[in-house]
């Protein structure tokens, strides 16, 4: 029996969505061969263990945190022990950014997804449109302004933006969830939402607005991966929004999408260098856009830890290539511990083989 220490919660503002992505996880392990070890970091950092942890970060409990200062574990958990894998569902800021993947490296331990270089990467929405530019994908004309650039010279900054044409969308570089983005129709409106997407990143982006299509196409796997088919989601709002995922529910989903079967491959092919240009491993979500008036396709981002619950878009789009959500876990696991395996090899350490260094 494999202890699966499932990490969830986390500081971001996606800390919520991480914990119904992992109640569903947690439903659906396979009992035959995984013992769950619930993990949940709560808002103020600590990472939570002992009682219903669910329970606890649900209900907004921010406990002490123990007294050793390399530890983030709570008071009381400081002899729990370590869990054989870590299936990471932290959404967002510090467990879809290489942080906690660089603090599990230290202790040793496999987890699921994506190493520190592809999620730091993918985390940051403009990084990775300047990856797939030098790889020859097509992105989303936009235009990128670090907060030291905007309060040194506001006003270039606003004319750039706008030479992009209207409507614009405003959205922080490094969030998730459609959190922080806001979709500006008048000039005169750009400078709030320029100064709103500040607020949750010192790294923002302006892109073009178009008349879209939203499609997304689900990748699971390592060097050879498993690309669906295209899924799209039928938007009810103006843009796909935190309330309109999570709250609303009133947008809707098809599976697969509605598109000729030249265009559906040309995605998936895209979708498939995507994931594989920011070395990409375990599972992403790849978001395209289709112009209405033109059929141009675009890639909008990618998502390397995506919503997990049974009925979020990834689980959907995989199940569609006929594997179902529980194999899709166990296959996350398995990923997680072929690649500890495969790197527990290498060469680390080196030896010059004299004592320069004592000198």
């Amino acid at each position: 029996m494999i202890n699966v220490g499932l990490l969830f919660g986390g500081e971001s503002p996606e800390h919520e969505v991480s914990i119904a992505s992992a109640k569903s996880i947690a439903l659906h392990l396979d009992p035959s061969k995984f013992h769950v070890v619930p993990i949940g970091i709560a808002r103020n950092g600590v990472w939570t263990i002992l009682g219903d942890t669910f329970e606890r970060l649900s209900s907004g409990e921010t406990p002490e945190k123990s007294d050793c200062p390399f530890l983030p574990l709570e008071r009381g958990a400081e002899q729990i022990r370590l869990p054989d894998v870590v299936f990471n569902i932290i959404h967002g800021v510090g467990g879809e950014d290489g942080q906690i993947q660089g603090y599990l490296e230290l202790l040793k331990i496999p987890y699921t997804g994506a190493g520190r270089l592809a999620l730091a990467v993918a985390m940051d929405k403009w990084m990775t449109k300047r990856v797939w530019e030098s790889e020859g994908l097509t992105v989303t004309p936009y235009v990128g302004i670090t907060e030291d650039n905007w309060e040194r010279n506001q006003q270039d900054n606003i004319d750039h933006c706008l030479s992009l044409g209207l409507p614009l969308f405003v959205k922080p570089a490094n969030t998730g969830s459609s959190i922080g983005i806001e979709k500006v129709k008048h000039a005169d409106a750009i400078k709030k939402a320029i100064d709103s997407a500040f607020h949750y990143d010192r790294r923002i982006l302006v892109e073009k607005g178009l008349n879209v299509r939203e499609i997304e196409v689900a990748v699971l796997g390592g060097f050879d991966p498993i690309v669906s088919m295209p899924g799209e989601v039928l938007v009810a709002g103006e843009f796909y929004d935190f309330a309109d995922k999570y709250v609303d529910g009133k947008s809707r989903t098809q599976v697969p999408a509605d598109l000729p079967d030249d265009t559906a491959q040309t995605i998936r092919t895209a979708a498939r260098r995507a994931f594989q240009s920011l070395d990409g491993y375990g599972l992403a979500r790849v978001d395209f856009f289709i112009e209405r008036n033109t059929n141009q396709i675009y890639l909008n981002e990618i998502n390397t830890i995506p919503g997990f619950t049974s009925i979020s878009m990834f689980p959907k789009l995989i199940e569609a290539a006929g594997i179902s959500y529980r194999d899709q876990i166990t296959m996350l696991i398995d990923l997680a511990m072929n690649r500890h395996k495969q790197m527990a090899v290498k060469q680390v350490g080196f030896k010059s083989g004299s004592e320069w260094f004592r000198a």
